[in-house]
């Protein structure tokens, strides 16, 4: 029959870490987990256990965060943003160390900063909470310590993608936790690729070892190698990429010399083909970052040629076409953020 539990005080669940969770008990039995700080429940042998959703408002249509990578050297800022808005960006916290040539991927909650590079090669993994200002945590280790990695994800796993010296592992981890990414499979494009997503499916366009215009994708809740999606308008390595739920949107990028580009193109997620010209921003660069909502895309200027630093930002609404409109400025001029951004509003979540 139904048990009612009825009380104006509390009760105390069954405690444990993450590696004491049970494996054999009732689908619906709940735990606190010790390492999250969160209350789960087991969904059955084949799911496992899943963190009890915490439903926070997203300010004025989410909040944007990304890394800034040089500024001028190897920096530790994150900057953040209100993407329904426009203004200048404002000083979130620092990583825990200081990085360039750094991938961000990020769930309604958490934004997690991949393996980068300090002035030598770094596997180290921080997080951050999206909704609260302050420093990042350290979360884990990657599975190599290869930079320039494009990340993406869905509401409860982040994948890192590609990375220098030239790899084409996929590498996977869970936002709701703490510990070491895991191996995903390959992709047949390499470093400095960017990344977008829907709910199910991951899309990794462009980068190499030397520019590409190849696209792939993945099922982000399985395990596998990338798989042909369809091409670039042109050669490029160092664009950036966000989405809504149902378009993906790639912006700058640079082929051999590195001029920097203002294009901006897009796909549909849920199909396969080549990207359509959707504008052009009012700058150009490469490996800048950008972060999204389902209505708006916030594109970070990144490196110029020459390696110029630069603090520019446009937005662009995703449904629509046209060109990038003036949105604001970071809070430094800065270079090699690599895919950097993202947001608690994406359209992965």
């Amino acid at each position: 029959g139904v048990s009612t539990f009825s009380a104006t005080s509390f009760f105390v669940p069954p405690k444990g870490n993450t590696a004491e969770r049970p494996s054999d008990c009732e689908p619906g039995s709940i735990r606190f987990n010790t390492d999250t700080a969160n209350l789960e429940y087991f969904r059955g042998k084949t799911i496992g256990w899943s963190q009890f959703e915490l439903k926070q408002s997203a300010p004025l249509g989410g909040r944007g965060v990304y890394a800034l990578g040089y500024a001028p050297s190897v920096s530790n800022k994150i900057d953040f943003l209100t993407i329904a808005t426009e203004g200048n960006a404002k000083d979130f916290g620092d990583l825990t160390v200081a990085r360039g040539f750094v991938a961000a991927a990020g769930s309604k909650t958490r934004a997690v900063f991949s393996r980068a590079y300090t002035g030598s090669q770094t596997n180290v993994l921080d997080f951050v909470t999206i909704a609260n200002q302050g420093d990042a945590l350290d979360f884990g280790d990657a599975t190599t310590d290869a930079h320039s990695p494009a990340g993406c994800g869905d509401s409860t796993r982040g994948l890192f993608g590609g990375g220098t010296p030239a790899i084409n592992i996929l590498e996977f981890f869970t936002f709701d936790s703490t510990g070491n990414a895991t191996d995903f499979g390959d992709l047949y494009s390499r470093r400095d690729m960017g990344a977008c997503s829907s709910s199910t499916r991951g899309i990794f366009a462009g980068g190499g070892d030397t520019a590409t215009d190849t696209m792939q994708y993945v099922a982000i809740q399985s395990l596998g190698d990338g798989v042909d999606f369809g091409n670039l308008a042109s050669s490029v390595m160092g664009t950036t990429g966000c989405s809504s739920s149902t378009r993906g949107i790639f912006a700058q990028g640079s082929s051999s010399p590195y001029p920097g580009s203002n294009t901006i193109q897009f796909v549909t997620i849920s199909t396969t083909g080549n990207t359509s010209d959707f504008g052009d921003l009012n700058f150009s660069g490469y490996r800048g970052a950008s972060c999204s909502s389902n209505i708006r895309a916030v594109i970070v200027q990144g490196t110029t040629g020459g390696g110029s630093q630069t603090n520019a930002i446009d937005f662009i609404t995703i449904a629509t076409t046209g060109n990038g409109t003036d949105f604001g400025d970071k809070t430094v001029a800065s270079s090699e953020m690599s895919e950097s951004g993202t947001s608690n509003a994406h359209g992965g979540l």
